[in-house]
């Protein structure tokens, strides 16, 4: 394996370690930023790391249209193209294929899209995936390419799409053989199907991989359905390795996750709700356009360390209902902030032996408000 994977403390099925890369360690439970098109929406590099993020993600489907894979190698990879040194772990753009391409088309050997920036015709393989992944971008860690099925599937067209994925998985490993200083996580899917998610497991740990993301949630199911399929999907896969759940989620979804043995989120949720007035705290998420916080001179998290703490509620409510870009920074940074501090408060929890105890205070919080 070319990136080892200590886990120093368990509490239950909830484990903190670190997974080790040349670019920096990961500490896990870890959160990652999604940095879509070369960018985490309205933050520069310095204000991400500033959060204390580890790695950031990208997505493989805005930049193979934008600027382009062949582009993106000439001017030295994503890396350098956005002034980011730690980690990047690239999705296999798969799902936005599926999800934002106009007309898509699955095939045994590829999907066929539209673009939805400009209609023009493209091809996704298994291998153009990992060509794009890992030599174009230059990706840390990249994903096998899967289809992903939405929510809710019948359970012959989830299985259909999950044995299409292992055959995606075995040829997408193939595609990237062995390497010393990247890795390729598998992807099991199975929609909410115990015995498809158990059959992809097996055959993704046959095939061999450096990490296995749990796929297909966070697509409509809702935070109960996710958590009845977290009860088993993780334990389905490697405990020497780490698992990720992908597109997941809300502040209490991480919690409960990670109290079922995950290791890795990622989610467009910090800034998405930035940029539209939403904060989350630990209290949970409040509206900053409410007139309430009109004259409200109260930080909006001390706790946390960035603009939160130096800015007014007040403040705040007057740049996004003014629709200031100042106002849409102010909150992402905040947002993305609150997150990292949250898997650190984690890690910290399961470190010391009292994570149960720090699940049952945060749904205390979160459910009286």
């Amino acid at each position: 394996m070319p990136f080892p994977f200590d886990i120093s403390a368990t509490e239950g099925r909830a484990r903190t370690g670190v997974l080790k890369t040349p670019r920096g360690d990961i500490r896990t439970p870890a959160f990652m930023p999604v940095g879509t098109a070369a960018t985490v929406k309205a933050m520069t590099v310095d204000q991400v790391k500033q959060t204390g993020a580890d790695i950031i993600l990208g997505n493989t489907y805005h930049l193979m249209l934008r600027p382009g894979p062949e582009r993106m190698e000439t001017l030295g990879g994503l890396h350098k193209f956005m002034g980011w040194d730690k980690p990047i772990l690239t999705d296999s753009g798969g799902f936005q294929v599926m999800s934002l391409a106009g007309i898509s088309k699955v095939k045994e050997d590829a999907v066929t899209f539209s673009s939805h920036i400009d209609g023009s015709k493209h091809v996704l393989s298994p291998e153009r995936s990992i060509q794009i992944q890992a030599d174009r971008i230059g990706a840390d860690i990249s994903m096998q390419l899967d289809q992903c099925v939405a929510y809710p599937a019948e359970k012959d067209a989830a299985k259909k799409a999950m044995e299409l994925s292992i055959r995606w998985g075995a040829r997408s490993k193939a595609a990237f053989g062995t390497r010393e200083t990247q890795a390729l996580f598998g992807i099991q899917q199975g929609s909410t199907f115990e015995d498809l998610r158990r059959q992809s497991s097996e055959q993704l740990q046959e095939i061999g991989f450096d990490g296995y993301a749990i796929g297909g949630l966070a697509v409509g199911e809702g935070h109960q359905a996710m958590c009845e399929v977290l009860d088993y999907a993780p334990e389905m896969l490697p405990a020497d390795r780490p698992r990720y759940l992908m597109g997941v989620g809300k502040p209490i979804d991480l919690v409960e996750a990670v109290w079922r043995g995950v290791d890795m989120f990622d989610c467009v949720l910090p800034t998405r709700a930035g940029r539209h007035g939403q904060a989350w705290t630990w209290e949970g998420p409040i509206n900053l356009k409410n007139a309430r916080f009109a004259e409200d001179q109260t930080p909006l998290d001390p706790t946390i360390d960035g603009p939160s703490s130096t800015y007014s509620k007040a403040y705040l409510h007057h740049l996004i209902r003014a629709d200031e870009i100042l106002g849409k920074i102010l909150l992402s940074w905040h947002n993305i902030a609150f997150f990292q501090a949250l898997t650190a408060a984690m890690r910290d929890a399961i470190q010391h032996g009292r994570f149960e105890q720090f699940r049952k205070d945060f749904h205390a919080r979160h459910t009286s408000n």
